[in-house]
Parts: structure tokens; C-alpha cells; sequence
């Protein structure tokens, strides 16, 4: 009771500030290779205390030069992690305000061209931009500066287009680039059946918040990767209600149909055709 009668309100507001900042490391990590890596870390704090206490030298020794420089392997081992913290950090949702990403139009063209190349079974990846910028990934492709529309869209992904491997990018509005180059996904949780073109959806969104929709070649299905998750098997309607939540064109939301995907049920092992 005393050492709580001895607190003041900046101590509460401390203690409440780094329990958040901890909650929110525990679930930017949850579910990622990154679990593992620290469980190591943890293995090798706990042999260096072991072997101060029962005196091996040696082993003392290895372990106390490796925590010399533990700063610089944790900046090379969490880069992605921490890259991703702090883009999460300076895009937070703007409470006071409704933002627009895309116009309704854009939106109805990309849901056309995405139900035409699924019946089709053309394989694509159409990435559309919301806060975090992806100049990075756009300087990776060939630089386009395009009105969107279902028939460029289809252009784009067709066999005979030499840009049809690669990622579509879609900013403010416009088709900035084709052909794009995406960051794969390193995670475990993604069915076999899921290959290339699926894990670079899914890396993308662990990356950034930008909203992809990828179609499938072999099964003719479109699905949406979108922080780090994948929502399957999307219909027209899904996926019109999906991207205009996600994309906020309205202060109150379309509302997003619910779907359920065997990633939430299952972790099995990755690999396979797209």
C-alpha cells in the first residue's frame, strides 16, 4: 500500500505508455518469424547469466563480445519489423477527418476488371496506395501515368504483355507503374497451395497498408491481402464492399462482407502455383 500511496499521476501515465508500446510490439510480431528470433536472443541472455554464475570463462567470454554489438544485430535482424513500427507509427488514422484514397469510379473499374480476369483465369496483382508511399516499389517497375479503366487493366495482365508478371500500381487515382517487383511474404501461415504471386500480395501488405488484389491463374479466385492477412475467395460484391471500407470513401463505410478464409483455421506449409 505504501508504494502506491508514493505514486503520482506521471508515474501511472509511464507505466500505462510502455505497457501500450509493449502490446503493440506483441502484435506487430505475433504470428512472424520474429517470435523465434527472440526466443533465441532470450536462450543467450539466459547462458550468459548461467555461465557468469557457474564461472566458464570462455563461453562467458563469446557471449559477452556477441552483446557488444547486440544494437547492430538487432537493426539487421528486425529492419523489416522495425521499418514497418514506424511507418504504423506515422500513419495513424486521421479521427478528425475522412480520408479519400480513390474515387467510387476507380474502385468500379478495378472490381470490372478484376471479375473479367478471374472468369478468364489471367493471373494479376493490382496494387492499390492508401497512406504509406510506394515509390520504392514503383521505381521497380515501368513508369506509367494512365487513366484506369477495365480494358488497360486487362491489357496489362494478359500473356502477351511483357509487364504481365509484375505488379500494377494504382495511386490517386491513376496507374502510376506496371511490372512492379513485390517483397515476399516470409510467412509460415500460408497454404501450399498459394505460390509467388499470392506471397508477394501478402508481403506488400506486411510492408504497408496498401490494399492488393490478386487473382489467380490456376483457380480463377480473387482475393485481397491487406495488413498482413489474406481474405479468399472474394465475390464482386465482396470485393466492391471490401475496397471501399478499406479505401474509407465515406465517413460511415459500404460495410465489408464477412469471409471466412482456411488461413484462419490452418497453418500449413507454403509453396505451390499461384
Amino acid at each position: 500500500m505504501q508504494l502506491f500511496s508514493s505514486m503520482e499521476w506521471q508515474d501511472a501515465v509511464d507505466i500505462l505508455v510502455v505497457a501500450f508500446i509493449i502490446y503493440r510490439i506483441i502484435l506487430l510480431i505475433r504470428g512472424t518469424r520474429t517470435v523465434q528470433i527472440l526466443l533465441g536472443f532470450a536462450v543467450l541472455g539466459a547462458a550468459y547469466f548461467f555461465s557468469r554464475w557457474t564461472d566458464l570463462l570462455t563461453l562467458n567470454w563469446l557471449l559477452n563480445h556477441f552483446l557488444d554489438y547486440l544494437i547492430l544485430v538487432i537493426l539487421i535482424l528486425f529492419q523489416d519489423d522495425i521499418r514497418k513500427g514506424l511507418a504504423q507509427v506515422g500513419t495513424q488514422p486521421r479521427w478528425w477527418a475522412s480520408r479519400r484514397y480513390l474515387e467510387p469510379e476507380v474502385i468500379e473499374e478495378v472490381v470490372a476488371a478484376s471479375s473479367i480476369l478471374a472468369e478468364r483465369r489471367l493471373g494479376a496483382l493490382i496494387v492499390l496506395e492508401r497512406e504509406t508511399g510506394l515509390r520504392d516499389v514503383v521505381e521497380r517497375g515501368v513508369a506509367l501515368d494512365a487513366s484506369v479503366s477495365r480494358e488497360l487493366i486487362q491489357t496489362i495482365f494478359v500473356p502477351q504483355s511483357p509487364v504481365h508478371d509484375g505488379a500494377m500500381i494504382i495511386s490517386r487515382g491513376r496507374i502510376v507503374a506496371a511490372g512492379c517487383v513485390l517483397p515476399l511474404s516470409t510467412s509460415t501461415s500460408l497454404r501450399k497451395t498459394f505460390g509467388t504471386r499470392h506471397r508477394a500480395a501478402l508481403g506488400l501488405s506486411e510492408r504497408s497498408d496498401a490494399v492488393v488484389v490478386v487473382i489467380s491463374e490456376e483457380r480463377g479466385k480473387v482475393s485481397i491481402a491487406w495488413h498482413g492477412r489474406l481474405y479468399e475467395d472474394m465475390t464482386p460484391l465482396d470485393l466492391r464492399g471490401f475496397l471501399h471500407e478499406a479505401l474509407q470513401l465515406s465517413k460511415r463505410g459500404s460495410g465489408r462482407a464477412e469471409v471466412k478464409t482456411e488461413q484462419e483455421d490452418e497453418k500449413p506449409s507454403d509453396g505451390g502455383p499461384s
